[in-house]
């Protein structure tokens, strides 16, 4: 039995050795093994690297960013949606002994500045189609360089044009390195830069490994966006560390994705669970011949039993479903290729210790009762840029990472959501901080007080519903308060539903009462 006393769960998988070796080295180690063999291709237009191709680009383009300074101390932002170059600027970022911030195309120039002047980056790469955005995004911010993926665009200099003689890596303490900085609301408020070193993406990956099972022969559609480290990680640097031929779609479109599911033979599936839904329930899908597939895996939100069972019906292979999060780099827990455990998310990955935490008390759980599930191991992040008062109080001093998820595991090591303590909503598996959201809504002139939290949708999962408190009624409708909100956040953030109240429920000490606003007649 995988539990000590009731109180601290080990992996019931045998632990991994993890090298010290930087990201890079460990994703493209196989390159010389497969040097001809596609590593990553464009599902709309067909450009590709082979394996050996996309090493020799990627030090091209260290060498061309370290000949102009960029290297340890430096920050990168990379705003693009999924295509073959992505990896090519992460990796070549990674060699430099730069670090690199990941920045969602869709954010609007606040959004964008705010990230920029957090995280200090003095280099900025987009797609072309977000040049403009980005353009106004860098006033008041050290950016000094803007580069496009495309070709240059006035002052922005074109990525091609970046090239040089290759370099080896730069020298970097992998332990410590902070290798990217992508951006969560951690448990509650703004978003914050998450500092992953080279160890915990290469932990990661080992500990995904046995789980996940490649074999010699696969392929994958990535459409979850790089951006994000389930994209990042699960599929961009996973599949392309184990061979599997990666090709990317810069967005989820439904029949573009089973499309290549037929025409190339692909062999697996990352999702999240709205695309489960669709899959299940779709009609669209009984036109495509999708007997390719061995395996799907869900992740970034809970998805029920049920839901699994009519899709795994449908679609013809097993599905499967994981736990992580930005923090964890970021699995922690994974159902293994062939283990059916509907509505779980699995066991712990290996090297992994967790916890089910009172919420009231602080002691442990024994097995079977729900608690906050509290996270240990070599993917556990080094903290949140510029905030040692957030990172206090989500990793614990002995190391434990507390997840704001109320989770059960039972005698066998398997784990399931129930509930969030946290206050993120999850939007087709996207963090939404409703602290963000409230503090827009007060700017209004209009507005003398509100509240967001997240309403249950098939669609999406959860998706944000503001109370809001009028200075005057009838000074805005619900239209006005969701534009308002629209025009300054990307469109998963977006409010979708409003109600006027009259005052919002609060403890003594001002903190919003959010179950209150669940439970109450109020919501």
């Amino acid at each position: 039995m995988p539990w000590e006393s009731f109180c601290m769960m080990r992996s019931p998988l045998p632990d991994v050795d993890i090298p010290d070796v930087p990201i890079t080295e460990f994703v493209l180690r196989y390159a010389d093994l497969t040097p001809d063999r596609i590593a990553i291709c464009d599902g709309l237009d067909g450009t590709s690297y082979t394996y050996a191709a996309l090493r020799d680009r990627i030090h091209r383009l260290a060498g061309a960013l370290a000949a102009e300074g960029v290297g340890p101390g430096a920050v990168v932002a990379l705003m693009a949606s999924n295509c073959p170059d992505y990896a090519v600027v992460f990796h070549a970022v990674a060699v430099a002994g730069a670090t690199l911030t990941t920045v969602n195309p869709t954010y609007t120039p606040e959004e964008v500045r705010f990230q920029l002047i957090d995280s200090r980056a003095t280099w900025a790469i987009c797609v072309d189609a977000a040049l403009p955005v980005l353009q106004e995004a860098i006033s008041g911010t050290d950016v000094e360089q803007v580069v496009t993926m495309g070709e240059g665009i006035g002052s922005a200099r074109s990525l091609a044009s970046l090239d040089a003689e290759p370099i080896a890596q730069v020298p970097i303490d992998v332990a410590t390195h902070v290798v990217v900085l992508p951006y969560s609301s951690g448990t509650t408020g703004l978003p914050k830069g998450v500092m992953l070193s080279h160890r915990n993406l290469v932990a990661n990956l080992l500990q995904t490994q046995g789980v996940l099972a490649f074999e010699d022969d696969e392929s994958a559609i990535a459409f979850m966006p790089f951006f994000h480290i389930y994209g990042m990680q699960v599929l961009m640097n996973a599949l392309l560390a184990y061979c599997v031929e990666v090709v990317t779609l810069p967005r989820f479109d439904l029949v573009k994705v089973l499309d290549l599911i037929q025409t190339q033979r692909i062999t697996r599936l990352f999702v999240v669970p709205p695309i489960v839904l669709a899959l299940a329930k779709h009609p669209i899908v009984d036109n495509y011949d999708l007997s390719s597939l061995r395996h799907i895996m869900s992740g970034a939100a809970p998805m029920g039993a049920e839901i699994t069972q009519e899709a795994e019906s449908r679609v013809g292979c097993p599905i499967g479903q994981g736990y992580g999060m930005t923090e964890l780099s970021p699995v922690s827990h994974v159902a293994e290729v062939g283990d059916v455990c509907y509505g779980s998310s699995g066991r712990l990955a290996p090297n992994t210790e967790c916890r089910i935490v009172d919420v009231e008390t602080g002691v442990d759980c024994p097995a079977g009762e729900p608690g906050e599930m509290w996270v240990r191991g070599p993917q556990v992040m080094l903290g949140y840029l510029n905030n040692a008062e957030a990172t206090a109080d989500m990793i614990t001093p002995d190391g434990w990472l507390r997840t704001g998820d109320i989770s059960i595991v039972d005698e066998a090591g398997y784990m399931t959501v129930v509930d969030r303590l946290k206050e993120l909503i999850k939007v087709k598996g996207f963090q939404v901080a409703p602290a963000e959201l409230e503090a827009l809504l007060l700017a209004h002139q209009s507005i003398a007080d509100a509240a967001v939290i997240g309403v249950p949708d098939e669609e999406s999962g959860e998706i944000p519903k503001a109370f809001v408190v009028l200075r005057e009624p009838g000074a805005m409708s619900s239209q006005d308060v969701e534009s308002y909100i629209s025009g300054r956040v990307t469109a998963y953030k977006r409010v979708r539903q409003v109600e006027f109240v009259e005052s919002i429920p609060k403890s003594a000490s001002g903190k919003i009462l959010r179950r209150l606003l669940r439970t109450s007649g109020i919501g």
